[in-house]
């Protein structure tokens, strides 16, 4: 596995070896040890599973308890980390990072950050390991089109689908972390 880091403090990407023939292909999708020298050395406690159509945008989604491995193993997404942590050096940067199933790219998101991605083909299927249990009472969202963010999504021009929940989330200075 490659493990390249990315603007967001303690974040990074990793890129799997793929073996490939006229089978299909084999890849390891997780080793502990190689995300621990990393710097991801939580323990892993619920995985989750998405199918999304285009133009879907999920996020954004944050918890201070919770660090995610996201992947996608069909179609493609634009995904995005926002750094929210106080104190952080990074503090209020994004990154953006393109995942698709061709490329078995992985996203690690450091707890704390926001979470959110844009699915850019119909049937993303989009799946994440957390390092803790999803709890309503812990998780918060923040405005996918916060003006301090300026996250430039590529819509191409236009309105993503959205959740009720996702387009009533307010922006950073709304909640006081700005």
């Amino acid at each position: 596995m490659q493990v390249e880091p990315l603007s967001i403090v303690g974040a990074f990407k990793v890129v799997p070896r793929v073996f490939s023939d006229d089978r299909g292909y084999f890849k390891e999708a997780f080793r502990a040890s190689t995300y621990a020298a990393a710097g991801a050395r939580e323990a892993f406690v619920q995985d989750n599973a998405s199918i999304s159509k285009a133009r879907v945008l999920r996020g954004l989604h944050g918890d201070s308890r919770m660090a995610k491995l996201v992947q996608v193993l069909r179609g493609s997404a634009y995904d995005v980390i926002v750094d929210v942590r106080k104190g952080s050096p990074t503090f209020a940067q994004w990154a953006a990072v393109a995942l698709d199933g061709a490329t078995h790219t992985q996203l690690y998101i450091p707890a704390g950050c926001l979470h959110g991605f844009l699915a850019l083909e119909d049937e993303t299927l989009l799946c994440y390991k957390q390092t803790a249990e999803y709890d309503p009472t812990t998780e918060f969202g923040v405005a996918w089109d916060d003006p301090d963010l300026a996250i430039d999504w590529p819509l191409k021009g236009k309105a993503p689908l959205l959740s009720s929940k996702d387009a009533a989330n307010p922006t950073l200075r709304e909640l006081g972390f700005l």
